[in-house]
């Protein structure tokens, strides 16, 4: 920007890296493993038994519990183990390494938490060490910044969330989530208005939804293996905070209508920012803006179990995509010709497997064979189907003959493989309130599925690289805090 200097000091790694001889990494990672192992055990005994554990009025371990333990631990060991080599040699690899192993325990110890102080407490210690890892490079003026944008997100969304916790428990006289949402018909229209607005906002700040997505993309100063944790994990908590609250929102149609349209806003706009990106971690940073939008759509769709189903997914996924990043850089010529002109027979493979999808889809969960909201979550799920496999069939190198019949089959695949675990967490999340309640149809779902259908058109089209407004607007839309902005290759200080 012109007139605008100021210091390159990102391309200064810390030169009092040097090998560490701590045990320490070594020991979080078997201590993440062996949480990994005890929380199967915890989960085999909640799907064979249906048993919960409670400490009355201050944890409570059911099937949702259970689940998250397995997969937060399940992550945090493939950071730990990935971790070992990335970071070997960093001065400050066992501060890194203890962040990480707190991280870890504190999530598990939020999914666990009944009491409403606990629960907060462990909401804000785990934004405070999210940003720590942000900030991991501390001689970074950048990395710094970054932390510090990501620390006042945090703090404002345990500020929502505490204020929403506040309300209910002084309308409820209860200070467990358990009793809270045993007495929620004791709550006046206006404090319900009030704490679950808090509520929500406290979740989409957490998952950087719209507007609050420059925490995350402000945070590509944090380690890669942090970044895949945070993608992977982090930014789904604003999920797990809705479905432990979805009384709260389930029965109110007007509501479920607000979280609807926030998330397909979200949604589609992270898809319209990953077009414009033209680095690796911007795109994943984009494509978790997207991911955590149609999370928070599943929510108000009265699906909170299929939303804890894409975090589950989406987590595996973006996990890989960070952690195998380093092998996906590409160096590509500016200004380079995109064929944006329709393949009628990719066109219509496409539409077939889309329609495909979806009727496998219904088939296998039931959604969609009735006028409710679980026909709009049948029909994202054939508009993605329709993308993946417009993407697939424009990227392979395959012959076409095996593109053409072999691209139908992996999609279908992904679709059953969906279908039968979003229906075994359904199975698993029978004893937590209010999981799966489809709600009936208003104007906000018509309008979603229609913008979901022009964005479909728009990017088989590549409007946005037709139209320079358009281009330039999502691109300043995806821009980090300017304080966070890490040296470019031109003034990069190599000395």
């Amino acid at each position: 920007m012109a007139g605008h200097t100021r210091s390159n000091d990102a391309g200064q790694v810390s030169k009092t890296t040097t090998p560490s001889r701590s045990t320490f990494p070594r020991a979080s990672t078997a201590a993440v493993w062996t949480l990994f192992v005890l929380g199967l055990g915890a989960l085999a005994l909640s799907i064979r038994t249906g048993t919960e554990w409670t400490v009355e009025g201050v944890v409570r371990i059911d099937g949702l519990t259970a689940l998250m333990w397995v997969v937060v631990t399940f992550f945090s060991g493939i950071v730990h183990s990935y971790s070992r080599r990335y970071m070997a040699g960093d001065a400050r690899i066992d501060g890194f390494f203890a962040r990480v192993l707190a991280f870890t325990l504190v999530v598990m110890a939020m999914t666990a938490a009944d009491h409403v102080a606990l629960f907060a407490a462990t909401w804000l210690a785990m934004g405070l060490l999210m940003a720590g890892l942000i900030g991991h490079e501390r001689d970074w003026a950048q990395a710094r910044a970054a932390a510090g944008v990501a620390r006042r997100h945090f703090l404002a969304s345990t500020g929502l969330l505490a204020l929403g916790l506040t309300v209910l428990a002084w309308t409820t006289g209860a200070t467990s989530i358990t009793g809270i949402l045993g007495n929620l018909g004791d709550v006046p229209a206006s404090a319900a208005l009030v704490a679950g607005g808090a509520i929500f906002l406290a979740a989409i700040v957490q998952s950087a939804l719209f507007p609050f997505q420059t925490w995350l993309l402000s945070s590509m100063t944090a380690p890669t293996p942090a970044s895949a944790l945070m993608h992977a994990g982090f930014v789904n908590a604003g999920g797990v905070l809705l479905t432990r609250f979805a009384p709260l929102f389930a029965d109110r149609t007007a509501a479920m209508s607000v979280i609807v349209a926030v998330g397909a806003v979200s949604a589609l706009l992270g898809q319209a920012l990953l077009l414009v990106q033209t680095d690796i971690k911007s795109e994943l940073g984009a494509s978790t803006l997207a991911q955590m939008g149609f999370m928070i759509l599943q929510c108000g769709l009265g699906f909170f179990a299929a939303a804890i189903t894409h975090l589950i997914l989406h987590g595996f996924y973006k996990a890989y995509l960070f952690l195998s990043s380093g092998a996906t850089v590409e160096q590509n010529a500016p200004g380079g010709h995109h064929d944006d002109s329709p393949d009628l027979v990719g066109v219509g493979v496409g539409l077939l497997t889309a329609l495909g999808g979806g009727v496998l889809f219904a088939l296998l969960t039931g959604k969609g064979t009735e006028l409710n909201s679980g026909l709009v979550l049948t029909i994202v799920v054939v508009l993605t189907t329709l993308h993946a496999t417009r993407d697939v069939l424009r990227r392979s190198t395959l012959p076409a003959t095996v593109k053409l019949v072999g691209t139908p089959l992996i999609v279908l695949v992904a679709i059953g493989t969906y279908a039968a675990t979003f229906n075994a967490i359904t199975t698993l999340l029978a004893d937590v309130p209010m999981t799966t309640e489809p709600t009936g149809l208003t104007v906000v779902h018509y309008a979603v599925v229609a913008a979901f259908a022009i964005a479909y058109a728009a990017t088989t089209l590549g409007w946005h690289r037709k139209s320079r407004r358009l281009y330039v607007s999502l691109v300043n839309l995806s821009q980090p805090d300017p304080d966070t902005l890490l040296t470019t290759k031109e003034d990069y200080n190599d000395a």
